[in-house]
């Protein structure tokens, strides 16, 4: 008889980035805005996704489905933050 396949456990450093976006845009939403001072939508999506993939794998869900579970990886999450910045980066100028 086999073992059970092991579950995946929680990933620390998803779960933290989650949690530093979560609170970081919660405090501060004005990082989300661009030069003229108005609401970045593709910025602020990138990093709602970072911010929910993170926590999503953080806590050590991993869906069944294919195309969830990389959308919903680490490393999306870590992809999405850092496109999220780098829009930012360049919409600010």
């Amino acid at each position: 008889m086999s073992p059970p396949p092991a579950q995946p456990g929680m990933a620390w450093a998803s779960l933290a980035l989650g949690l530093l976006l979560m609170f970081g845009i919660t405090a501060y939403p004005r990082a989300l805005v661009d030069a003229a001072g108005k609401p970045d939508h593709l910025a602020a999506t990138l990093a709602a996704w970072a911010m929910a993939a993170g926590l999503v794998r953080g806590v050590g869900f991993v869906p069944r489905n294919g195309l969830l579970r990389i959308a919903l990886s680490g490393w999306a999450s870590a992809l999405a933050c850092c496109v999220a910045l780098l829009r930012l980066y360049l919409v600010r100028g």
